[in-house]
């Protein structure tokens, strides 16, 4: 609304209609006060989900027989973490400010985030049917969902990289538009892929914070 034409602005100055996420957080305001104040306030809550969801993995009967198992859980767990905190370097290092910090902070989020719904599908899958057991529904449903979202966010990133090189090398109309929509697939897959938790994964568990108790309830009880 306000910044629209330097937002879209490139060094190529070929016709460019969305902004790149960085390029609408980064370097205008309000919106990069908005922005670093919604990161931050949320991302307390998403460490203490990071330890929760080892928690829940560990729970199942197969964590007291199978280490390797117990391992995956621990290194989901801290990629969990390390994409958190990615997400907050490369929210307080814009990159009109520092471009080769925060394109480093991405890289990282990126990779740890990938990793993290490949190694969430693994402990899920083996987990949820070790030694016979058959899923419920609702565990189904959420593994169908996440492998969904994994390989969408997958080829976002895929195509994301792809554009982004086409735009640099040739500078052609669209390239980095195509680039930012992409980069939208990629935060609206990750979202997603995270909330699943809360309505199919920990549906009517109880979480005491703070000394209050919060009952999460599934996703029919919320509609």
């Amino acid at each position: 609304m306000y910044d629209f034409e330097r937002a879209t602005h490139t060094h190529c100055k070929v016709p460019n209609y969305l902004p790149s996420i960085s390029a609408a957080i980064g370097g205008f305001t309000p919106q990069r006060y908005i922005w670093r104040t919604c990161i931050g306030l949320h991302s307390a809550p998403r460490f203490m989900v990071a330890i929760a969801y080892y928690n829940f993995h560990m729970s199942l009967e197969l964590a007291q027989h199978s280490k390797t198992y117990g391992i995956i859980a621990a290194v989901a767990c801290f990629l969990h973490i390390i994409e958190n905190a990615a997400l907050l370097g490369l929210t307080y290092v814009a990159s009109n400010e520092n471009h080769g910090v925060h394109e480093k902070f991405f890289i990282m989020f990126l990779v740890s985030s990938l990793l993290y719904m490949l190694l969430t599908l693994i402990l899920i899958k083996w987990g949820r049917s070790y030694h016979g057991r058959v899923m419920t529904s609702n565990e189904k449903y959420s593994l169908k969902i996440k492998f969904i979202l994994f390989i969408f966010n997958i080829t976002c990133c895929i195509m994301a990289a792809y554009t982004f090189w086409r735009h640099n090398a040739y500078c052609e109309p669209g390239a980095y538009t195509t680039f930012a929509i992409s980069e939208y697939g990629i935060v609206a897959s990750n979202i997603m892929f995270h909330f699943l938790w809360m309505g199919y994964d920990m549906r009517n568990t109880e979480w005491i914070v703070l000394g209050y108790r919060v009952k999460l309830k599934p996703y029919d009880a919320l509609v």
